[in-house]
């Protein structure tokens, strides 16, 4: 049985993921996820349900075109396959309860806002309130324990994120500091500061290399949402994994 619900989960995430690329480039640009139907952008061509085969449409189509052969954005596949193992894997790290709720939604959020920001530099305001909402009316029905640590971890993480860009006189995003706002209610404090850790963690280590291989210029901003991303996921399903292992060390 729990197969069959990992594959379920697996194939809800591949279609999902597609659709949270359409609507990482889209709301960030001011334009509706709806209409127009998916087409590519650069002849227009309206793609028909094959070419929208989440993963396997890019794979047959050899990652162009059907029609003008123009050469499609690898991220479409990456972020269709990745929110799929992503749903796949969650009920591993929370079990099959009310807190996989939080989980799938959680995952989504951070699909949509790392495609916006790749994309567009822009964490849109629209979704981070549709989330904001969403995630306080489920921390209602699962609770972090105690249930006030959802209300502290995101007035310290909107503060922190708040006073890092007041210090670097705009070098921290006003997508950035609304989105740890929403993450804080997930995550709690602790949570909210191991994803800020390791977000700059893997900013700096990643910016770093960019520079050595010359990949980024120095002074060139650089989209923080992908290392939020991954900082917040490492955070929500490792978190009790890393204290232990830090208290232990102590």
């Amino acid at each position: 049985m729990d197969i069959i619900l990992h594959a379920y989960l697996f194939v809800l995430g591949a279609v999902l993921g597609s659709f949270y690329n359409v609507v990482g480039l889209r709301v960030a640009k001011g334009e509706s996820f709806v209409r127009p139907r998916s087409h590519c952008p650069n002849c227009k061509h309206v793609l028909s349900w094959l070419e929208l085969i989440p993963v396997l449409s890019y794979i047959f189509q050899k990652g162009k075109c059907k029609k003008c052969k123009k050469r499609i954005s690898p991220i479409y596949p990456i972020f269709e396959g990745l929110t799929a193992v992503l749903f796949t894997i969650s009920p591993l790290m929370v079990g099959w309860s009310k807190e996989l709720l939080i989980a799938l939604a959680l995952i989504s959020l951070l699909m949509i806002i790392t495609v916006s920001d790749l994309k567009t530099m822009l964490i849109p305001n629209k979704i981070v309130a549709f989330f904001f909402v969403l995630f306080i009316v489920l921390r209602f029905i699962e609770p972090l324990s105690p249930w006030w640590d959802s209300i502290v971890g995101s007035v310290v993480g909107f503060t922190i994120l708040l006073l890092l860009a007041i210090v670097s006189k705009g070098g921290m995003g006003g997508g950035d500091i609304k989105l740890f706002a929403v993450l804080g209610i997930v995550l709690g404090l602790q949570g909210t500061l191991l994803t800020l850790f390791f977000a700059s963690l893997l900013g700096a280590i990643i910016g770093g290399i960019g520079l050595i291989i010359k990949k980024t210029k120095k002074g060139v901003p650089i989209p923080f949402g992908p290392f939020i991303a991954a900082g917040c996921l490492i955070s929500y399903f490792y978190s009790a994994t890393i204290m232990d292992w830090y208290i232990h060390l102590l």
